[in-house]
């Protein structure tokens, strides 16, 4: 898990091929003109999920874990959103097998910890980063950037 602002993105470059222009792409998007749904940036390597939400209460958020994706999650607008954060490989209470077509599988697992983004920062959950995103109170707009590994 990193979290830090946009404005250092380019210190992740070398986390992944993809991510230098995962990051060109944010920096290069006018967000306020860009409908919630998914777009696909550079194809099926890199797209987005623009969503609007609700947060919700620490014990309705749910870790999940992705195989084929590095997440980079964006808060657009709102105040701020909460992670809870845990090692994959402590995580012992699977809700069900890992969902291939959708690169997901949910636990049950109390998070280890949690963290706060701010509009300007932004989040890289790697395959080995169990996450509980939606955190805290009021409505979020955020990007996630799906970057294959």
């Amino acid at each position: 898990m990193i979290l830090d602002s946009l404005k250092n993105s380019a210190l992740y470059y070398g986390v992944s091929p993809r991510l230098q222009k995962a990051f060109e792409l944010i920096a290069s998007i006018d967000w306020t003109k860009m409908e919630p749904g998914i777009h696909e940036l550079d194809g099926k390597e890199i797209y987005v999920n623009v969503m609007e939400r609700e947060l919700k209460q620490k014990k309705d958020a749910k870790l999940e874990v992705h195989n084929e994706y590095i997440d980079i999650q964006v808060l657009l607008a709102g105040v701020s959103e909460s992670f809870g954060w845990s090692e994959r490989k402590d995580l012992v209470q699977p809700q069900s097998e890992f969902n291939a077509e959708k690169d997901i599988q949910l636990f049950d697992d109390e998070p280890q910890t949690y963290y706060t983004l701010r509009p300007g920062q932004f989040t890289i959950l790697l395959p080995e980063d169990g996450h509980a995103p939606l955190v805290g109170e009021g409505k979020v707009r955020k990007a996630i950037v799906k970057v294959r590994l």
